[in-house]
């Protein structure tokens, strides 16, 4: 399963998961009004990965096929702050 992955135009570290790039159909017009012009980031086969960066994998591909697009906001400052301290202690 292959995804498009859009940041925002308008809002810091919020990004958009839609199923075919630059195919928005499935993606609600106020959304896409908040959201801004979409800046494409890349192409990603969810099916070879194990994890993503910020975004729990299963919620995104549950989310990409019931809705047809997810969107992953950004983590509160605490979130953040502890994803970093996750990522050190990995080191």
């Amino acid at each position: 399963m292959y995804c498009a992955i859009y940041k925002s135009s308008k809002k810091d570290s919020t990004y958009l998961y839609i199923n075919r790039k630059d195919d928005f159909k499935d993606v609600p017009e106020q959304l896409l009004k908040t959201f801004g012009n979409p800046q494409f980031v890349m192409m990603v086969n969810l099916e070879k990965r194990e994890k993503l960066a910020i975004a729990n994998i299963e919620s995104v591909r549950e989310k990409l096929k019931q809705d047809g697009f997810y969107l992953q906001l950004p983590p509160s400052p605490d979130a953040a702050l502890q994803h970093i301290r996750d990522k050190n202690t990995k080191l």
